[in-house]
């Protein structure tokens, strides 16, 4: 045994994964189905940080190693392979789901068994979990800022909705609504969803043509993207006549989508791949270098990154993998990455990050210029009058 594990012997007695010189942890994400086009990136750089943490000596002295399992876009299914890698597993960690619905139907398995659960999505809030970290951003973090943004950089005063039909988009929706109406002093012209996978836009396009509203106000998510933005161009809606925000294309997206259906778009995120400082220089050069030069990194990927050098930081504080002593260290509001992508984050006490929100302008090669930085905003998934 080598020093470096003797010291640490102690720790593999809690009943997870844990060996003198490894410790397994769990990855699930859809692999398969309509959110692949979504959550492939997020799985790719969980893979990338844990081969990083190992050649750096890995945590407590051992090597993580994966289970690797497919939520298949499908919620039960997520809730099934949960407890699979919790209770016949005995993983110490989860980095993994994408969906809000996909995170909802998770939930319960890892507050009864007990688990932790790293979870990389922009996402609605009105949620704290003790067993969740949430490393995406929160509603005050994007929708508010973002509406906040292109009412004042585009004078916007009438705005249409349209989501994918489930949890994030229609909870995400609701908070823009009231933001919209109740702060901003705007309208909502029209409000629209439709079922996830769906691909026929027609007759919503048709509706906005109608509206005219100052602002399409998007939260379409996974596949549907791609028919989404495509109809969206062949109908003469273009970034030159048009102001889109979405919140939920990310650099992943466009892959499938094409830049020039996104040309003149705006989304508003906590991280671009385009950002310009030197911790992302050494991201973006080790990602591509693992997953090939054709490999792109958006919001969600990122923040998938965060979460197991997250989970080292908290492990070693500890000095144990117990779940309660990993959830209490996190909770203590000191843990720092400086070395983020995005610059740099801060975990909260209350589960979530400290973050920047960024809005980008989309260009026909899939990157954007990012025309807009905050200020570091402190995280609140209960804000006062959006429940």
């Amino acid at each position: 045994m080598l020093a470096s594990q003797a010291t640490y012997a102690g720790v593999n007695t809690t009943g997870l994964a844990v060996t003198d010189d490894t410790v397994t942890v769990g990855i699930l994400h859809s692999l398969t189905g309509t959110m692949a086009i979504s959550e492939t990136g997020a799985q790719e750089a969980e893979k990338l940080a844990i081969k990083q943490i190992n050649e750096s000596g890995g945590v407590l002295g051992r090597q993580i190693k994966i289970i690797q399992e497919d939520g298949a876009s499908d919620w039960p299914t997520f809730a099934e392979k949960s407890r699979k890698l919790l209770v016949n597993d005995k993983v110490a960690a989860v980095f993994g789901c994408w969906t809000s619905a996909s995170r909802k139907a998770a939930l319960p398995v890892f507050e009864k068994e007990n688990g932790l659960l790293y979870y990389p999505t922009f996402y609605e809030g009105l949620e704290q979990s003790k067993n969740v970290i949430y490393t995406g951003q929160e509603a005050t973090q994007q929708i508010l800022d973002g509406l906040n943004w292109v009412a004042k950089e585009k004078g916007a005063k009438t705005f249409y909705l349209i989501g994918s039909d489930y949890i994030w988009p229609r909870t995400s929706m609701k908070i823009a609504r009231k933001h919209i109406e109740n702060v901003l002093g705007g309208k909502v012209v029209g409000e629209e969803y439709k079922p996830l996978g769906d691909t026929q836009f027609g007759s919503v396009i048709n509706k906005i043509r109608l509206k005219k509203p100052d602002v399409i106000y998007a939260a379409v998510v996974g596949g549907s993207n791609v028919a989404w933005f495509k109809q969206l161009k062949a109908a003469g809606i273009t970034g030159d006549k048009q102001t889109l925000l979405t919140i939920s294309v990310t650099e992943d997206e466009v892959l499938g989508i094409g830049g020039e259906n996104l040309e003149g778009f705006y989304s508003i995120m906590k991280y671009f791949q385009s950002q310009d400082n030197p911790n992302n220089e050494a991201f973006v050069k080790a990602f591509k270098e693992m997953w090939g030069d054709d490999s792109v990194i958006g919001d969600v990927t990122q923040a998938a990154y965060l979460g197991p050098w997250l989970w080292k930081a908290a492990v070693e504080r500890a000095g144990s993998f117990d779940i309660d002593k990993v959830v209490a260290e996190s909770e203590k509001g000191d843990i720092e990455l400086t070395t983020a992508p995005e610059g740099y984050v801060k975990l909260h006490k209350n589960h979530h990050l400290w973050s920047k929100a960024r809005v980008g302008k989309w260009k026909k090669d899939g990157q954007v210029e990012v025309v807009y930085e905050s200020e570091l905003i402190e995280p609140d998934p209960f804000p006062a009058g959006y429940q």
